[in-house]
């Protein structure tokens, strides 16, 4: 049974690959850095102010014309509400984007972990 064991293990999926080993090493030290708020800002930033700047430019195109007319009627509110939309929707997105990313390796962390115990 001694020989079979490694074939074993590679069957069923149990055999952790380099590559796996250094995302362990890599996120067993970077996990608690990669968590902190200001490292997510700058990183999920170009992703919401590109899907801001999408928003302003379909809301502005005039395209659609009662909202240009609604517009015309309402302008110092309407840009103060646009301001807080957009900050919202980047804060949001940033965020969501990088928490999102964070579990995930969070969770493939874990997985490699208790696959290693388990081999």
């Amino acid at each position: 049974m001694q020989g079979y064991k490694p074939a074993m293990i590679y069957l069923c999926g149990r055999m952790i690959s380099e590559e796996d080993k250094r995302f362990m090493e890599y996120w067993k030290e970077n996990r608690l850095r990669k968590k902190k708020v200001f490292r997510q800002l700058y990183i999920g930033l170009p992703l919401a102010v590109a899907l801001v700047i999408a928003i302003f430019a379909n809301f502005f195109s005039g395209w659609y014309r009662r909202a240009t007319i609604v517009m015309d009627k309402e302008k110092s509110s309407l840009v103060l509400v646009l301001v807080v939309a957009a900050l919202l929707i980047v804060a949001f997105v940033v965020v969501f984007s990088v928490r999102h990313r964070w579990d995930l390796n969070e969770q493939h962390y874990n997985e490699l972990v208790a696959k290693q115990e388990g081999s």
